[in-house]
């Protein structure tokens, strides 16, 4: 009885900015790479199954589940996480806003409802309140109403307009 063996693939990518090659299993998840490979653990497993929003990332400037997103299919792309989208020395302004707002709760879910705000805001600086709630439609808080979450987007929202 033989035993398999996963065969590793080279993949080059950009992850905040720095250029990475890691070789990894072809069915290694983007998450897994970066928590485990890369150490860069802001992004979070909460479901691994596409409904938490826990673990979003940007692809090419665009949010991604990286629980469902193999890392070989990101190969020559660029990704961000968490940790790529403060500001030089301090807080980016939605993440400041979080905190100001009172929305970071227990902070599990934070990451990923701020990855997708910040390209809400990014992309609409003057979302509505149900641009707002359509765009984070996709992340869950297990510990609020949303209400200061949506809040604090719609804040740093009025600060970047």
């Amino acid at each position: 009885m033989g035993s398999a063996v996963s065969t590793r693939q080279t993949t080059r990518l950009r992850v905040n900015g720095t250029a990475i090659e890691v070789a990894c299993p072809p069915e290694r998840i983007l998450l897994d790479l970066l928590r485990e490979e890369l150490n860069l653990t802001g992004s979070k497993r909460g479901c691994d199954l596409g409904t938490c929003g826990c673990c979003t990332v940007w692809v090419d400037g665009r949010p991604v589940l990286s629980c469902l997103t193999l890392a070989r299919l990101v190969d020559g792309h660029d990704v961000t996480t968490i940790e790529g989208i403060a500001s030089p020395g301090g807080l980016s302004t939605l993440q400041k806003a979080f905190v100001e707002h009172g929305a970071t709760q227990c902070g599990f879910c934070t990451p990923g409802f701020v990855m997708t705000g910040t390209a809400l805001l990014r992309d609409h600086p003057g979302a509505s309140r149900a641009e707002i709630e359509r765009a984070i439609a996709g992340n869950l808080c297990r510990c609020t109403g949303y209400l200061k979450i949506v809040e604090a987007i719609q804040a740093a929202g009025r600060e970047s307009a």
